[in-house]
């Protein structure tokens, strides 16, 4: 499977100047690839790195030494940023920090119009992106109208709009009450699996990671697990070391488990976890 994104060796701290000399570094030594139209949720507390590594995604930030590569242009190359932030989308945690128009539908078209796309097709790819997110009937809505978890998906169709090949969502669900989150990441899975949309979604919400791919965990700065959503959330006692929570279902089923209960270490939903609670009930 092609690598889309390759990060290579990155260590990254914020500022130049002496005084920061001392400051650890908030990335510490990064290697990771991901694929083409592969789901990566990116995992870990406050303060581990992995908002710091979004951003080097699109180029908002740069290594201070290695590399971030996107479809094979280096993020340092300046003469190459326009295009890598047409490849590479950016979905922040407030909604309304991306807002920039009184109606939905102009606030869609905004980023297609800075890349100077022909009215006609803008309005193709407005109304396109709006149906793919379910939205397209509040085009004509005032967006400070919306609730939350519909303020992030006109965010998201803003992002579509421009048709890049991936989208990366900084804990966007952070801000919004459960149906809103329930709303952006039913969204984003339809993107990614029904139009091949590489999506890199950067949480602190368990539940929303065992839906991925592939979860990255980071701790400090480096990468301490990496793996299926099976394989990562079955190692609670490391999770645990580490300060870091496992979801909900799988932590229900640890604790029986240390109860003496024969019971799999990989549950990971609830779905799941009832059915291995049921066949201990029929034992």
């Amino acid at each position: 499977m092609k690598n889309f994104i390759e990060v290579r060796n990155v260590f990254f701290k914020y500022g130049e100047s002496e005084e920061s000399s001392e400051e650890k570094y908030v990335l510490d030594g990064i290697n990771l690839n991901i694929h083409k139209g592969e789901f990566v949720a990116a995992v870990g507390h406050n303060g581990s790195g992995k908002s710091t590594l979004a951003k080097h995604f699109n180029s908002i930030y740069l290594p201070t030494t290695g590399d971030v590569y996107v479809d094979g242009i280096n993020t340092k190359d300046d003469e190459r940023l326009f295009d890598i932030r047409k490849k590479v989308g950016l979905v922040l945690q407030n909604p309304d920090n991306q807002i920039v128009a009184g109606i939905v539908e102009d606030d869609v078209a905004f980023g297609c119009e800075n890349l100077g796309i022909a009215p006609r097709e803008i309005r193709e790819r407005v109304y396109n992106a709006l149906e793919a997110v379910g939205m397209y009937e509040y085009r004509k809505h005032s967006p400070e109208k919306l609730s939350g978890g519909q303020k992030q998906r006109v965010a998201i169709a803003g992002i579509i709009a421009m048709e890049p090949e991936c989208i990366v969502l900084d804990e966007p669900t952070a801000m919004l009450d459960p149906q809103g989150r329930q709303e952006v990441i039913s969204t984003v899975m339809k993107l990614n699996r029904e139009l091949g949309i590489t999506v890199i979604l950067i949480t602190h919400y368990m539940e929303e990671a065992v839906l991925a791919d592939r979860v990255v965990m980071l701790n400090s700065g480096k990468i301490i697990l990496e793996g299926t959503p099976k394989e990562v959330f079955s190692q609670v006692e490391l999770l645990k070391k580490h300060r870091l929570d496992v979801p909900q279902a799988t932590e229900l089923i640890y604790q029986l488990r240390g109860c003496g209960y024969d019971l799999p270490p990989t549950v990971l939903n609830e779905e799941e976890c009832v059915d291995a609670l049921m066949q201990i009930l029929k034992k």
